[in-house]
């Protein structure tokens, strides 16, 4: 697994993290609970914009990097 390959998984995974993240929030009637998720979720979501960014400065940098897209996770 290449560097890109890592890094598209990670920001993947992420992505997934922040979109449970909204769902629990949602799904709790716990107005603590809602606040606590919706700005985790948020914190998560910067976080991808951030490896996003480095993502595309990368494989800009580096095309072998680039990630085949029939292999996106």
């Amino acid at each position: 697994m290449t560097v890109g390959d890592k890094m598209h998984q990670t920001l993947a995974s992420l992505e997934g993290a922040a979109a449970n993240l909204k769902t629990f929030a949602l799904e709790t009637q716990d107005k603590n609970a809602q606040q606590m998720f919706n700005d985790l979720s948020g914190q998560v979501s910067t976080i991808c914009t951030s490896l996003k960014g480095r993502v595309n400065y990368i494989e800009q940098q580096e095309p072998q990097f680039k990630m085949d897209p029939q292999k996106k996770p």
